[in-house]
C-alpha cells in the first residue's frame, strides 16, 4: 500500500509522463482493476476499511486519530485463524481503543495488548511517517538507523530524510513547498522507501517457509514532498499534466467546495508556481517506489516466493495536487477516491486473467474476503458477518465479477480547519458527505448545502454539477433511494456476534435444539428437524 498515490500516476494506468516498469510488470502478471474505490477520503478512515473489510459507517473510525473500536475484527484476526502471521512493516495510521482495551482487562504491552493496539498486525516495524520535530521522536527505529549512519539529532526523519539544502546551501524544512525541487539530505539508499523495502526483504528471508501476510505500507508519495537524488530531478514542469479544473468551479461554488478551495492548502495548489514545483517531485517519489518494488520482486523471485505469493498493490487515497482548485484529499472527486489496485494471484486458476484489466466496480473492502479465500478459508462462511466487501476470487479466476452496481465513499471533514468556514460550523455531525458512484453517475449526499451529481460519461472530469438538471430527475431519485437503502442496511445489519445463517435460522434449527414451537404432531416435527418445513 502506498500513501496518497493517485490512480493515474502509473504508466500502466495511462500516465504519459512517468514510467513505472516494475508496477507495469506486476500488472502483466495479474489483474489491474481500473475502477477501484476507497471507502474513506482520508488516511485513517480509508485504512480502517481496508483492514476490517467494512464501510466507515460500520467501523466508526471516521477520520485520522479516531480509535478503531477494540471489538472490530480485522484482517489480522482473519488470517491468524487460518494459521498465517499478519506482519506490519510501515504505516497503518491506526489509533488504539485504549479505553476499550482497559475495560477488557488487557495488560499493557502483553501480546494481546499489542495485537489489539496494532490493528491485528504483528509490528515488525510500525512507522506512520509523520514526525514533526521534537525529542519524543528520539526512539523511532528509523531515527535510530539514521543516527547510526551519521545523521545527528533527535529527529533526523525531519532534519535529514525530509529536509533539503536549498539553492543557497541553506537547510530548509521539507514541510515547505518551496523545498520540493531540491534533493533530500539523505541519499536514496537511506530514504524511508528504501529502508521499509529492506525491512520487508529481511523479514521474508528470515521467515523461510512460514506462511505470512505482510502489509508493506509505504509512507510516500505522501507529503512532505521531498525526494532523494536522482528522483528529485527526473521530472520537470514539462511533465506536469494540465490541471483538471475550470474557472466555472469558482463561480458560486458549493459551500463545502468553497471552503476547500479557500483553505491554505487549496490556495497553495491553485498557484501554478506551487503545482509546477511539487508535481515533478511527486512523480519522482512514485518512480522511487517503483524502483524499490523492483528490488523486492527480484528478491522474491530469487527466494522462489513469486510462485506462491499473492501480491496486491493499492493506495489509501489520491492527491488533488491542484485539481479542482484544491490540494490534499478529504473530498470525493475521482482524483481522491479512485485508487490503483493490481492483484496478482499466483495460482493456476488465475492464468486466464493474467495481464488483463477489469472495469468492474470494486472497493477496498473487497480485499479482506479475497485474502481469506486465497489462504484457504471461506469468506462466505464463519467470518462473513464481519465482512461487507465481496471476494474478488471469482473475478481473478475468470469465473464472474462482483454483483456490485455502485461504490460508496464517505468524507468527514469536520476535523479540518476549513470546516470553520462552513454554515453550522459548530454541528460536527453535519460536516460529512456520502458518495454513491455507479457506472455512469455519481451522487453525493451532503449535510451542508445542496447535494451534488455528476454525469461521468459526458463529464468525466467532474466539472459540472447536474443536481438541478430536470433531465436527470429519475436517475437522481433512484440513486438517492439506493443510497438510503445502503444506510438502512448498515443500521439493520450491525450484529457481528452471530453468523448470518444463525441469525436467519438454519433449517430445523429450533427443532433440533429440542424447542418445539408451533408443531401440530410428531410427523410435522420430524419434517421440521429435517429442514423440510418452514
Amino acid at each position: 500500500m502506498c500513501d496518497q498515490l493517485r490512480w493515474d500516476a502509473l504508466s500502466c494506468s495511462g500516465a504519459s509522463t512517468i514510467e513505472t516498469p516494475n508496477i507495469d510488470r506486476l500488472a502483466s502478471r495479474g489483474v489491474r482493476y481500473d475502477r477501484a474505490f476507497v471507502q474513506g477520503a482520508v488516511c485513517g478512515s480509508s485504512r480502517m476499511s481496508y483492514y476490517t473489510g467494512r464501510y466507515v459507517q460500520t467501523h466508526g473510525a471516521r477520520w485520522n486519530n479516531i480509535p478503531l473500536q477494540v471489538n472490530q475484527y480485522t484482517l489480522g484476526d482473519h488470517v491468524w485463524d487460518l494459521g498465517v502471521r499478519p506482519v506490519l512493516i510501515g504505516k497503518t495510521h491506526m489509533v488504539a481503543d485504549q479505553n476499550g482495551m482497559l475495560r477488557l482487562g488487557l495488560e499493557p504491552n502483553t501480546p494481546e495488548w499489542i495485537f489489539a493496539s496494532e490493528c491485528g498486525f504483528e509490528p515488525e516495524e510500525r512507522d506512520d511517517g509523520l514526525h514533526p520535530d521534537g525529542p519524543e521522536r528520539n526512539d523511532l527505529a528509523y531515527n535510530v538507523f539514521l543516527r547510526e549512519q551519521g545523521y545527528e539529532g533527535d529527529n533526523p526523519w525531519h532534519t535529514a530524510a525530509n529536509s533539503v539544502l536549498d539553492g543557497d546551501g541553506e537547510w530548509t524544512s521539507g514541510w515547505l513547498l518551496r523545498s520540493a525541487p531540491y534533493p533530500s539530505i539523505v541519499p536514496d539508499e537511506l530514504s524511508e522507501t528504501a529502508y521499509m523495502t529492506n525491512r520487508a526483504i529481511d523479514y521474508i528471508k528470515k521467515a523461510g517457509d512460514e506462511r505470512w501476510c505482510i502489509h508493506l505500507s509505504y509512507i510516500k508519495p505522501h507529503w512532505p514532498y521531498v525526494a532523494p537524488a536522482p528522483y528529485h530531478r527526473l521530472y520537470s514542469e514539462a511533465d506536469v499534466p494540465p490541471p483538471n479544473r475550470s474557472d466555472d468551479e469558482l463561480v458560486d461554488p458549493h459551500p463545502i467546495l468553497d471552503a476547500f478551495q479557500k483553505s491554505r492548502i487549496g490556495r497553495a495548489f491553485s498557484r501554478d508556481e506551487a503545482r509546477n514545483l511539487v508535481y515533478p517531485t511527486y512523480l519522482g517519489m512514485v518512480r522511487q517506489i517503483d524502483d524499490h518494488l523492483g528490488r523486492l520482486f527480484a528478491e522474491l523471485d530469487s527466494l522462489g516466493r513469486l510462485d506462491d505469493t499473492m501480491i496486491v498493490l493499492c493506495s489509501d487515497h489520491g492527491d488533488y495536487l491542484g485539481d479542482h482548485w484544491m490540494g490534499e484529499k478529504d473530498w470525493i472527486n475521482e482524483e481522491i477516491v479512485r485508487t490503483p489496485m493490481i492483484v496478482v494471484d499466483p495460482r493456476p486458476a488465475a492464468d486466464a486473467t493474467r495481464g488483463t484489466s477489469s472495469s468492474e466496480l470494486v472497493e477496498a473492502i473487497d480485499l479482506v474476503p479475497t485474502f481469506i479465500d486465497a489462504l484457504g478459508g471461506d469468506s462466505s462462511g464463519a467470518p462473513s458477518q464481519w465482512l461487507e466487501g465481496e471476494s474478488l476470487q471469482s473475478s481473478l479466476h475468470g469465473e464472474g465479477s462482483t454483483k456490485r452496481t455502485g461504490v460508496v465513499c464517505e468524507a468527514d471533514f469536520g476535523f479540518l480547519e476549513m470546516a470553520n468556514r462552513l454554515p453550522a460550523a459548530d454541528d460536527l455531525r453535519s460536516r460529512r458527505a456520502t458518495m454513491l458512484r455507479g457506472d455512469r453517475y455519481k451522487y453525493v449526499l451532503t449535510e451542508i448545502g445542496p447535494n451534488l451529481m455528476f454525469d461521468l460519461e459526458e463529464d468525466p472530469q467532474e466539472l459540472t454539477d447536474r443536481i438541478d438538471d430536470p433531465a436527470l430527475a429519475g436517475v437522481r431519485a433512484d440513486m438517492h433511494e439506493e443510497l438510503f437503502d445502503w444506510f438502512r442496511l448498515r443500521r439493520h445489519d450491525a450484529t457481528t456476534t452471530a453468523g448470518h445463517l444463525t441469525r436467519m435460522g438454519a433449517p430445523g434449527h429450533t427443532a433440533n435444539r429440542g424447542i418445539m414451537i408451533g408443531y401440530w404432531d410428531e410427523e410435522e416435527m420430524a419434517a421440521g428437524k429435517a429442514g423440510n418445513l418452514y
